[in-house]
């Protein structure tokens, strides 16, 4: 295995083990929020032990986050100093601005979070939270913006050998934003709707503060179908964009190997190993049309015809990518987000029916669904970033341009090794620490019982 391979890998692995914590952090920062504006709405005690308990949970989320985080952006200098040479006057402007702003204010105001129950007001303490959860959204869309030039590059130039950025709102309102950010935001939402539905069913089988966790339900499965919702909603969109900015991905996505009009969607296809034709397939026709253009009409690309014209472009190579991970990334990615649709409208119904005593079977359905978005992510992270092979900025700079000229493969071997131990430790003490604090639960009322009839009185005792 070359080095290109093994950066390849390293990033991928780095990237999706990051991506495990950024749609939990995203979402739930806004969930804690919206528990403790409820406490400084009604000052029941039940909402500041609920903001208390799933806070805590947030805060080990969002520091192994932080730290996987923080290695990506080496990878670039180390891994990728040429790539970085090339698009560092550009892709470095959103970063720094993610940086320098959004992750210094929800870094500050996490600190006065933790720090302040005691010291600030109910009011001052909620803002304090809600300026986290902007600050983590915002963080989220500066990365995507990065990411989004990446797809998409607009709002440049290239002189020197370098690309250089002569529109600056160009680069920050690319058209792909408008589709990348809302589809992550959803997912955020779901992912949190899932991991605070799952947590919830598990104490609740085991008839644990029944009344806080009934109410962390609620609020977790009204996210779950929001998000879930929007997430199908925008998911849409977001194809279509692909097949008109990216045909390559959605041809590779479909394991559509010769151009077809009106083009069929693929249920089941086998290809040739070396992946250039289409050796039997299960196909709905037209539906791939309707998809691409919401229209029972309509050309999509093949990927040979696109790959004999990315040679006339850019001469001989290897233009398509790896379709077996784009097929399966997709049904995978769609898979688990249809049996999330299922789930989150159960859940809905369990909460308006007020079914939790009677369905504990059922709820351990939950318990096992907080896999799903985590799958759900992955899948789509891997379908976004592979289907674009071999560019790594679409149409403009290939993986093997951008990759170290002086990083061997011994180099990046020792890396990934070292990087694979650490992270598989941080996992281990991740689920440790979420697991203690489940098996601990929410901390006792802060409120005392009121006194009963029964007590005696000492006024007045005799000895």
């Amino acid at each position: 295995m070359d080095a290109l391979f093994l950066a390849r890998l390293q990033f991928a692995l780095i990237t999706v083990y990051h991506f495990f914590f950024v749609p939990l952090t995203l979402g739930l920062s806004i969930l804690v929020a919206l528990m403790e504006t409820f406490y400084v709405r009604t000052g029941q005690d039940i909402y500041k032990r609920m903001t208390k308990f799933w806070g805590k949970l947030f805060l080990i989320n969002f520091a192994i986050g932080v730290v996987t985080g923080i290695v990506q952006e080496f990878q670039f200098g180390m891994n990728w100093s040429e790539y970085s040479r090339f698009v560092g006057d550009v892709f470095g402007a959103p970063l720094a601005i993610e940086a320098l702003v959004t992750f210094f204010l929800e870094s500050t105001f996490i600190g006065i979070w933790v720090f302040g129950w005691d010291k600030l007001s109910k009011g001052m303490h909620a803002a304090a939270i809600w300026l986290v959860a902007i600050g983590a959204n915002l963080s989220a869309l500066w990365i995507l913006i990065a990411n989004s030039w990446m797809q998409q590059p607009v709002g440049y130039i290239v002189e020197g050998g370098r690309a250089v950025m002569v529109d600056f709102f160009a680069v920050i309102f690319n058209p792909n934003i408008w589709y990348q950010y809302p589809h992550v935001f959803l997912s955020g939402l779901v992912t949190v709707g899932f991991f605070v539905m799952g947590i919830s069913a598990y104490q609740m089988t085991r008839k644990r503060e029944m009344e806080l966790f009934k109410k962390s339900f609620q609020l977790a499965a009204i996210m779950a179908a929001f998000g879930i919702v929007g997430v199908g909603l925008n998911g849409h969109s977001q194809a279509q964009h692909v097949a008109e900015v990216q045909p390559m991905k959605m041809a590779a996505t479909e394991a559509l190997w010769e151009t077809e009009d009106p083009a069929s969607f693929s249920l089941f296809t086998i290809g040739s190993l070396d992946g250039s034709e289409e050796i039997f397939s299960l196909r709905l026709p037209r539906l791939l049309s309707l998809l691409s253009y919401n229209s029972l009409e309509g050309e999509v690309r093949g990927m040979n015809e696109l790959q004999a014209e990315f040679e006339a472009k850019h001469g001989p190579g290897d233009y398509t990518p790896p379709a077996f991970i784009t097929y399966w990334s997709f049904r995978i990615m769609t898979g688990a987000g249809m049996l999330m649709v299922l789930l989150a409208f159960y859940g809905l119904f369990l909460v308006t029916a007020d079914l939790f005593e009677d369905r504990t079977k059922a709820l351990k359905l939950f318990i096992w669904a907080m896999l799903l978005p985590y799958i759900a992510n992955s899948a789509g992270w891997l379908l976004t970033e592979v289907g674009r092979f071999p560019w790594v900025v679409y149409d403009l700079v290939t993986l093997s341009q951008g990759v170290s000229n002086m990083v061997s493969a011994s180099m990046v071997w020792m890396s990934l090794l070292g990087y694979t131990l650490i992270y598989s430790f941080l996992i281990v003490v991740t689920i440790y620490l979420m697991r203690k604090e489940v098996q601990a639960g929410p901390a006792p009322s802060s409120k005392a019982p009121p006194p009963s009839d029964e007590t005696p009185s000492l006024v007045g005792a005799q000895d």
